[in-house]
């Protein structure tokens, strides 16, 4: 699972606090006591279920080499996901784009991101 990228989405609102802060602090995260992070194969259904309706979403890809304390802890559908048990800085992210909603207002992800 190390080499795989994760992702972590972040509303235009999200971004901009981590852009002035340098980490990600979401609501979600912050009760949870975890960056809520996502593989490859999760964060479309991510972004499906939990940033449809937004007009712009972050996306950005990070390795999990140095990232810190991530655990695979089982989530929605039983699937292991990564939580970062630890602050999330925006400059380890190796890409980020900005995604934007497509037709049934769910974030389009380039495929080859």
């Amino acid at each position: 699972m190390n080499a795989e990228p994760v992702y972590k989405l972040l509303t235009e609102e999200d971004w901009l606090a981590a852009e002035v802060s340098g980490v990600t602090a979401t609501a979600l995260d912050l009760a949870d006591g975890y960056v809520h992070l996502s593989t490859g194969s999760q964060v479309r259904e991510t972004a499906r279920r939990h940033y449809s309706g937004h007009p712009r979403v972050r996306l950005l890809r990070f390795r999990l080499d140095g990232l810190g304390d991530v655990r695979w802890e089982t989530s929605r559908g039983g699937d292991l996901f990564p939580h970062l048990y630890g602050p999330l800085e925006i400059t380890r992210a190796e890409a980020a784009i900005w995604l934007k909603p497509g037709p049934d207002g769910a974030p389009l992800i380039p495929g080859d991101f």
